[in-house]
Order: C-alpha cells, then structure tokens, then sequence
C-alpha cells in the first residue's frame, strides 16, 4: 500500500474513533439526568452512639431512620429511595465536625440530622456555614443563636426553660438549687432561670456544675443539703444523670422532700436509669409519651413495632422524626434535594406531628410548638400536668437582655473555656 493510502486509512480511523468517542460522551451525557433521577438522595444521621452521651443520641438516631424508612415506604422523595449515612460522632464534638465536613463534601448528603449538645452544634456550625449544608437540629437547647444553615426542630428557651420557671415557682416552692454539665446549655440556661426567678420574686440558693460524663456529684449534692432548696433544676446532660440522681438518693433526697425539675431527662434516660429511682420527678419537654393525638398513636405504635413494645418514644426523638418529615415535604415542593434550591422551601413548612402541629418560623428557622411539663410515673411514663393548649411562637433571644449581652456573655464563656464551648475535664490527682 501506498504511503497516501496509508495516511487516507489512518485518517479514517482517527474519524470513526472520534465519532464513536463523542457519540459515547453525548450518550452519557444525555443519559445523566435519568440515572440521577433513579440514584438515592443521602442523608446524613451523626449522632453520638458511644460515650457518654449515647444513652441519649442513640434513640434519636433511631427514630431519624424510622422516618426514612417510613418514606421509603412512601416510595421516597421525588420518587428516589433515601439512604442514610450513619456516622458514630463518640460524644466527641472534634469527630462531630470532622464527620460533618466528610458527609457534605465527600458523601454529597442532602442534609445532616444530628447532634445533641449546644457544643457539639456550635463546634459544627461554622463546618455547615462554611460549606453552605444544613444541619437539622432536634433537642432543646439555650437559644442566643440563629443560623441559615440550622433548622432547629428542638425548642428555644421560651418553649421549655422559662414556662417550667414559672410552672415550679408557682407549684414546687420559691427557693431553687441550680445543678448541671459544665458546657454552654446549663451555663446559659441557668443565666436565664437566675433571671426569670428574681423577676418572679423566686431566689436562687445555690449553683453548681460538674464536667460531661462525671459520675461523682457526693460534693454537689452536699451542697444542696446545706442550702435546702424547694426545688432543684437540672440541667445535666448524659449518663451523667445516672450518677447525680444516685447520690441524690444516698443522701436521702426524695421527691417528696426535693423534687427535680429536669430540662434533658425524657422517657429515654428514665428508661435506663430505671423510673423507681425517678419516680414523682418532673420535667419540662414539648413532647411525652402520653400525649393524647391521633399522629402519637400511630408513631408510638409504629415504632414500638420496629423497634420492640419495650422501647420508649422522647421529645428529641419526636423532633428528629417530624425534622425529617419537614425536609421531605420541603425538598418535594422544591423538586430538588439540594440545599440551594429547598432552602426557602423549608421556611414555614408545618404538619400535624405526634406532640401537635409544629411549624417552621420563617424568619429564625425555629419551631412553633406545644409546651409541656410532666411528673415521672413509676411505669416510666409522665403525667402530663401543663401545656400550653397551643404552639407557641420561638423567641431564641431572651428579650430581658439586648442581643449584643448575650453575645457577649457567649464569648466570655467561649474564651474562658480557651476556645470551647465547655469547661475542660478535671484530672485525675497524680
């Protein structure tokens, strides 16, 4: 063969192969929106499922992949399966973060829904923030925040701290004993219940903290006998409890003599610590058990189905579940489940959940919900005593101080703690 014949035959084939090479790239192309549309959206489920916090996360945990599975059930969201990408943060607010960052750029979540304490969420926020994600977050806390890239499903303090101040002036006695975990929430809250008991002619007799996962409260508990309060606020969170109520015990402070009005203890902890030792004990929460609604009968049920008839539902668990369900809704009326086009979605989305219609504030991305306070029964349920009859408004900034006073009362913490949002661990003596 000729050496143009040559070249004419390797000019042919360099053009079939470009050809068959585009055809396969605009094939893949045009295929891309199809396979999208069948490849599950991720979600992403960062809870503590060891270390001290576990007794608590592990349920809400649970409860976030019962509602997928629910939608699942569904036939998904925009007709895709929801697969969750569960990861162990160990009550390590350091692994919280790393986790965070691994699951919006790496597993590409849609969103996260996860955490328990205030210094977890704040050691994520700026991860979330940073990276223009949203963190779906479902328990109670201290307020003095509000973020576009949080959905707080749990309440603001004037959705539990501030009615249960009142609730227990009214009906506990007007002497208060201020006990807690060493990190942001019981420093904040107990700023706040100070507050709110001097302006209702209540006093404050004594406050004491004591780091997460401590089990030895002998010294704490001392100090409530020599004060001899009416009644002890609780904001310890974790197993922690479990050694705190103990010593309680020891000492032979019992509900009749010293109730404890306690803001992170629900079905969960009581459960595991067992209700003989909590029994006549209150607490103040937006959702029990007990709660008597159509949608309550049929999330206890369901889950006590999956997950055995001995198994408890909680407040943060209800949360986590509806926290779900709103996203759902939000990413479906969006028509996509990326952040940046559901993000006004999520703005006012509302459903009749287990504890009575919850609604999303448009403006601070809290929750409108039903207050609670309840007594603990020796079956480990409560007694409903109060609610509020209705939902009510979050208000995540206190208004008896300016906002640029409770920034400032955060940072003091935050700077005295060396750049933590906790108090560091005692050593053990040498």
């Amino acid at each position: 063969m000729t050496d143009t014949g040559k070249r004419k035959r390797n000019f042919v084939a360099a053009v079939l192969l470009a050809l068959i090479s585009w055809a396969a790239i605009y094939a893949a192309i045009t295929a891309w929106p199809s396979q999208a549309k069948n490849r599950p959206i991720k979600v992403g489920v960062l809870h503590s499922l060891s270390g001290t916090m576990a007794v608590s996360e592990r349920t809400v945990a649970d409860a976030t992949l019962f509602a997928i599975e629910e939608l699942n059930r569904r036939g998904g969201v925009l007709g895709r399966k929801v697969e969750p990408v569960v990861v162990d943060g160990k009550s390590d607010w350091a692994v919280f973060a790393a986790a965070a960052d691994r699951l919006i750029a790496t597993d590409k979540v849609s969103a996260v829904f996860g955490c328990w304490t205030s210094a977890c969420r704040k050691t994520v926020k700026p991860v979330f923030e940073r990276r223009d994600a949203v963190l779906f977050y479902p328990v109670q806390y201290e307020g003095l925040e509000q973020s576009p890239n949080i959905v707080y499903t749990g309440a603001a303090p004037n959705q539990q701290i501030i009615p249960a101040i009142k609730w227990s002036l009214d009906h506990l006695g007007r002497k208060l004993f201020l006990v807690g975990s060493d990190y942001v929430f019981p420093r904040t809250a107990n700023k706040i219940i100070a507050a709110q008991a001097a302006a209702l002619q209540g006093l404050v007799v004594g406050e004491s903290y004591a780091p997460l996962g401590d089990q030895d409260f002998a010294a704490i508990v001392a100090e409530i006998k020599r004060a001899r309060p009416d009644v002890i606020f609780n904001t310890i969170n974790g197993d922690s409890n479990l050694g705190f109520f103990k010593a309680l015990r020891a000492a032979g402070i019992t509900p009749d003599r010293i109730p404890v009005m306690s803001f992170s203890i629900a079905e969960a902890e009581v459960k595991a610590m067992g209700p003989a030792m909590l029994a006549g004990d209150y607490a103040a929460r937006n959702y029990f058990q007990s709660v008597d609604t159509e949608e309550n009968a049929a999330f206890v049920s369901g889950f006590k189905a999956r997950y055995g008839t001995g198994y408890v539902t909680t407040a943060p668990m209800e949360a986590a579940y509806f926290g779900v369900m709103l996203w759902a809704k939000a990413v479906e009326e969006a028509g996509s489940p990326d952040f940046r086009d559901y993000r006004a979605a999520i703005r006012g989305q509302s459903m009749a959940a287990p504890g009575g219609t919850v609604t999303i504030d448009p403006v601070s991305q809290h929750t409108w919900k039903t207050v609670r306070i309840g007594r603990i029964q020796a079956d480990g349920n409560f007694e409903i005593l109060w609610d509020s009859q209705r939902p009510v408004r979050p208000v995540p900034y206190p208004s008896f101080l300016p906002r640029s006073d409770w920034v400032r009362f955060l940072d003091q913490l935050y700077g005295g703690w060396d750049g933590n949002w906790a108090a560091p661990a005692r050593r053990s003596p040498s």
